[in-house]
């Protein structure tokens, strides 16, 4: 991977200001240390200058201040789980890790708010303010490792995205420090604030280019008393998302709706049982699978059982599997997790793609799709959250084949044209990074790039701030 970096290297003076700023662990400089800081979960990866580990606020102003004076690029990172390259320093620089920011600084049952550090793990944050009854929705895959802080930096979405949002919905303001140690305090603990333009939001999604956080404010809403799910499989796609259409148009909101496609549904049952029918030979009888949960009252969950059962009906379902509270519901949802994991039993490698549609474009897509990797012989997988049209694409091949790689490419790249071309957008939820990066101006135009490019300018006038990464 090709560096472009503005500072070229870090100095002695350099590194006697970082040693002194960040004493014993919190400097890392062995480069067999820096490695794992360099890579994330799309595979990518590029070796840092340097790696700090902030404790406090006081130490990332004094950094931001220097790194303005000494134009010295940071790439801020928390777990490394996102899918894009969002984390990899490709383009140079000092990897900041907000891993030691982690700290609940306060939860409160009467504002339905808490204020948190950007370190603090997603899934253990959920589990505290349950503990108060309280509810934090976002729920993306990464969850039991992914940070607040990075889903924030990402506007991570997620399987419950379909009843209650993604993370943008969740966050009523931001601290932050911006290149030169200036602090912004954008919105606050208030649910509702028209004063002056939304920061807030402007930061939410931002992948680190604009500040880094040091404290951001999280609605709360309250604890649901229970769920249920249900689990139903199809001889074919259009049966799928005809029962999908059928559960909507009964007036039920579900709080989660994912599909599988034939070949995801081949994948999993190459891993564990499956409940579904299977046919001769290994071959899938069944074409696609729907998981849906409802959440609420528990009086009235066994009710909302019976409503998604008659929903689905219409469409023929092969079988159908309920579960009423986490017990029953866990070995169901197991199936919609294991599929990322066994897709690799189609090949050693793949292109893990986000693209989003309308609602009503998502049965078109997906077949077109699937029809793309027909005509370049490439497995292609479909999975995802079918509510909101968020379809997960995984292109499968053995990039060690030269033939393969440039299949996949090409199947990538015409996903990317029929999507926009159904009114979609490149991501969904995992951002453009540097694996969208580069096809980023197929969907925004030049004037929108040039808006984005001018706020980037505002917050960060030397470019310091994870380069190379954003809309150019």
């Amino acid at each position: 991977m090709t560096s472009t970096s503005l500072a070229g290297a870090l100095t002695p003076a350099h590194l006697r200001f970082l040693e002194d700023l960040f004493p014993g662990e919190g400097l890392v400089t062995a480069p067999v240390e820096m490695a794992v800081y360099g890579a994330d979960s799309s595979r990518r990866s590029a070796m840092p200058w340097a790696v700090v580990r902030p404790r406090s606020e006081e130490q990332i102003v004094e950094l931001l201040k220097w790194a303005e004076a000494e134009r010295v690029p940071l790439v801020p990172r928390a777990r490394g789980t996102g899918m894009s390259g969002g984390a990899v320093p490709a383009f140079g620089g000092i990897v900041v890790s907000c891993l030691w920011l982690d700290q609940v600084l306060n939860v409160d049952a009467d504002d339905f708010a808490a204020d948190v550090e950007p370190g603090v793990v997603t899934a253990e944050f959920q589990a505290r303010v349950q503990k108060q009854k309280l509810f934090y929705p976002p729920d993306p895959a990464s969850l039991k490792i992914s940070t607040l802080g990075g889903n924030v930096a990402t506007c991570a979405g997620g399987m419950r995205a379909v009843k209650y949002g993604v993370t943008r919905d969740y966050v009523l303001g931001v601290r932050a420090v911006l290149p030169g140690g200036r602090i912004v305090n954008a919105g606050g603990r208030t649910h509702k604030n028209v004063v002056g333009l939304d920061l807030t939001r402007l930061f939410v999604g931002s992948c680190g280019t604009l500040g880094l956080f040091t404290r951001l404010t999280l609605k709360l809403l309250p604890l649901p008393e229970g769920s249920a799910t249900v689990l139903g499989a199809f001889g074919s796609l259009q049966e799928a998302l005809a029962g999908a259409r059928g559960v909507f148009r009964a007036g039920i909101l579900p709080t989660a709706m994912e599909f599988l496609d034939a070949k995801a549904c081949w994948a999993i049952g190459q891993i564990r049982d499956v409940p579904w029918p299977t046919g001769a030979n290994g071959e899938a009888a069944t074409q696609a699978v729907l998981v849906l949960k409802v959440d609420g009252s528990k009086a009235a969950l066994a009710a909302e059982l019976a409503r998604l059962e008659a929903a689905l009906e219409p469409a023929n379902p092969l079988c159908l599997f309920k579960g009423l509270g986490a017990q029953e519901e866990e070995p169901l949802w197991e199936m919609r997790r294991l599929v990322s994991p066994a897709c690799f039993h189609l090949g050693p490698d793949k292109l893990g793609e986000d693209v989003a549609v309308p609602r009503g474009k998502t049965a078109e897509a997906v077949e077109g799709f699937q029809a793309i990797g027909r005509e370049q012989g490439i497995h292609v997988v479909c999975y995802g959250h079918l509510g909101d049209g968020n379809t997960h694409v995984n292109i499968i091949f053995d990039a060690a084949d030269p033939d393969q790689a440039a299949r996949a490419k090409a199947c990538k790249e015409a996903v990317f044209r029929l999507t926009l071309a159904l009114g979609g957008t490149l991501s969904g939820e995992h951002g453009t990074g540097i694996t969208k990066g580069p096809y980023v101006s197929w969907q925004l135009g030049e004037t929108e790039r040039a808006l984005m490019a001018g706020i980037k300018n505002v917050f960060d006038p030397s470019g310091i701030l994870n380069p190379g990464k954003g809309w150019g």
